[in-house]
């Protein structure tokens, strides 16, 4: 499928939804960063720009992107409102063309997952090499499928840590695999219906 229908699916996306006005980070976010001093952070697939916001708060520059125009342009008007413009910069990426410029200490990638062709294991590998020594990529993904997902096809593989870690092909004398799990938690869907659910969770640090 061409790039032109994976932007109007996720424009679609985001303009059926009302604008986030308090939008909440994801929790393997919150968990995962309790302990680096803050630096500079790229959010891949920022959507309502909860990560990008609570990272700020947290004393994080953040270049945050997306491939839809909305969720950039929401994101943008949300830190003008709460003084933030100047610690966070929202950028318009379709991860298969183009990919923000610098090296990062922390890049998050949760639920980077689509209906359209993406090659998912060289975004990550080239995320992988934009982190700086000592910086940490985090992907989470689902692990399974909740009841208000776009995806309800009974047959979809949710690829396990390992086998994305297997698929960005990292030399593990420079990037080394911290964590590699399947926890639980129970998520709120739009619409407020609640269900347990499955994340698969792959941190990795560059070492060297």
């Amino acid at each position: 499928m061409s790039t032109t229908d994976a932007v109007r699916f996720w424009e679609d996306v985001y303009a059926a939804r009302p604008a986030a006005t308090d939008p909440r980070p994801n929790d393997r976010l919150v968990e995962t960063v309790t302990g680096p001093p803050p630096g500079d952070a790229l959010d891949l697939g920022c959507g309502d720009g909860g990560d990008a916001l609570w990272l700020v708060r947290q004393g994080w520059q953040v270049t945050a992107v997306d491939i839809s125009a909305v969720a950039v342009e929401r994101l943008t008007g949300l830190a003008r409102s709460r003084g933030l413009a100047d610690r966070v910069v929202a950028e318009r990426h379709d991860l298969q063309e183009s990919f923000p410029r610098g090296e990062f200490d922390l890049i998050c990638a949760h639920y980077l997952q689509t209906p359209y062709d993406l090659d998912r294991a060289t975004v990550l590998r080239r995320a992988a090499h934009a982190l700086r020594v000592g910086g940490r990529l985090l992907v989470v993904d689902h692990g399974s499928t909740a009841p208000w997902s776009w995806n309800q096809d009974p047959d979809v593989h949710y690829a396990t840590p390992r086998e994305v870690a297997a698929g960005i092909d990292l030399d593990p004398a420079t990037w080394t695999v911290e964590r590699a799990d399947a926890p639980r938690r129970i998520a709120t869907g739009p619409d407020g219906r609640t269900a347990e659910v499955t994340d698969h969770v792959l941190l990795v640090r560059r070492t060297a």
